[in-house]
């Protein structure tokens, strides 16, 4: 199982040297990934950690190609609708480029109505512009004379560049928990990119994907991945107010604790999980990737 923490670059005052100092111990630390989290303008009202003080992801992104070497960049996940998908992929193609090939691109449809209103897209429409930005990205990511038409979009005699590094091209991991979701990993994506759920949900979702796999005629098996909050015994001191993670499941406890319920996520096929470490404060943060790093893989190892 590959493990990754989610940056920091949102929830709390913008500090840039504290947000390097996350990226560069969790690649230091020998983590396999960083994820940035994607929201645009999010309503007053909205009890939600990423409310204020967030950077653009598409903005960290490229800024993240540069001050890392190896560690795998993912978007944990971009909204689709909140933006025109040609611009997106074009910019998402060349982080992949400038990162030497390390982009996975997290996509979901969004659910914040306040916030699609405020950016002046249809609510209702979510769910198609969704699926035509991805049926897009597979396109432009693998033909550089694409030929494509869309709902709103026809595309002939022009050029995509850059191409991504990544060959076919960079996976696209599908986010949420419905099962609208799970059919639309099935027919456009390379996995599922669950969020912040059980093991008995996630059971469930694996099982309900297995089908529509099976259904849409595709080969091998979708990745299963995971974003989830982490919160370690003795180390975690909150940064923000914790009534933000009500509802949502949590992995907590001590390293043997996170990494019994880490082996059970792996046992039904998790390979990845983003751990969310943005509710603790910087030194929390720290230390939570050094005990990732130096007690809970290998425990979740052996």
């Amino acid at each position: 199982m590959k493990l990754g923490i989610c940056l920091p670059h949102y929830g709390r005052p913008i500090e840039v040297g504290r947000m390097l100092e996350v990226a560069r111990a969790a690649e230091d630390a020998g983590l396999d990934s960083v994820w940035v989290t994607d929201h645009v303008i999010v309503p007053k009202t909205a009890n939600v950690i990423y409310r204020e003080h967030m950077l653009d992801p598409l903005a960290v992104l490229p800024w993240l190609a540069g001050v890392t070497r190896h560690v795998a960049l993912g978007t944990s996940v971009v909204i689709l609708p909140y933006r025109s998908p040609i611009p997106v992929a074009k910019l998402l193609a060349s982080v992949d480029v400038l990162s030497g090939g390390r982009l996975i691109v997290g996509a979901a449809i969004g659910w914040l109505e306040g916030e699609f209103e405020a950016l002046g897209v249809p609510f209702k429409e979510r769910v198609s512009r969704s699926e035509e930005a991805l049926e897009l990205f597979r396109t432009l990511w693998t033909q550089e004379r694409p030929e494509i038409v869309t709902k709103r979009h026809r595309l002939h005699d022009v050029v995509f560049s850059p191409m991504p590094l990544s060959k076919p091209r960079p996976p696209l991991w599908v986010g949420g928990n419905s099962e609208g979701a799970l059919r639309r990993v099935a027919r456009l994506g390379d996995g599922w990119h669950a969020t912040a759920t059980n093991q008995d949900a996630f059971r469930q979702g694996v099982e309900t994907l297995g089908r529509f796999w099976k259904d849409a005629g595709r080969e091998g098996a979708p990745v299963l991945s995971l974003r989830i909050p982490v919160l370690v015994d003795g180390v975690h001191r909150p940064a923000v107010d914790m009534d933000l993670l009500r509802g949502r499941h949590v992995i907590s406890g001590s390293p043997a604790r996170i990494a019994e319920e880490l082996r059970g996520f792996e046992a039904l096929g998790c390979s990845h999980v983003a751990l969310e470490v943005s509710y603790s404060t910087y030194p929390a943060i720290l230390r939570t990737i050094e005990i990732l790093a130096t007690k809970v893989r290998p425990l979740v190892a052996a």
